[in-house]
């Protein structure tokens, strides 16, 4: 796999979920991700890490709980949240850093 510093850079816009299997909140969020990926096509890269598979991408982010959503534009982290949140949102959130 390439390392967490290329999947950033991979895309001007790159929104990264940290999530656990065992997450209740993170199933939850698996068909709103689905969505958003179908939604989005090519504007936007999605990467879904499970934070036990990759335990030094979630160290390296300080992740403390899931699922938390990290977007990057250019490389650089312009927004982070914990937590379910509403997909039209987190949408709208990811739409406003792509051109």
């Amino acid at each position: 796999m390439a390392s967490y510093n290329d999947l950033i850079a991979s895309s001007p816009v790159v929104l990264v979920e940290f999530y656990a299997t065992w997450c209740p909140h993170c199933n939850r969020m698996m068909p709103v991700m689905a969505e958003i990926r179908e939604l989005l096509g090519d504007s936007a890269e999605i990467y879904q890490l499970d934070v036990d598979q990759n335990e030094g991408a979630a160290s390296e982010e300080d992740i403390s709980s899931t699922p938390t959503f990290i977007l990057y534009r250019d490389g650089r982290q312009v927004w982070r949240y914990s937590g379910e949140i509403d997909g039209n949102i987190l949408l709208q959130k990811i739409q406003q850093f792509i051109d």
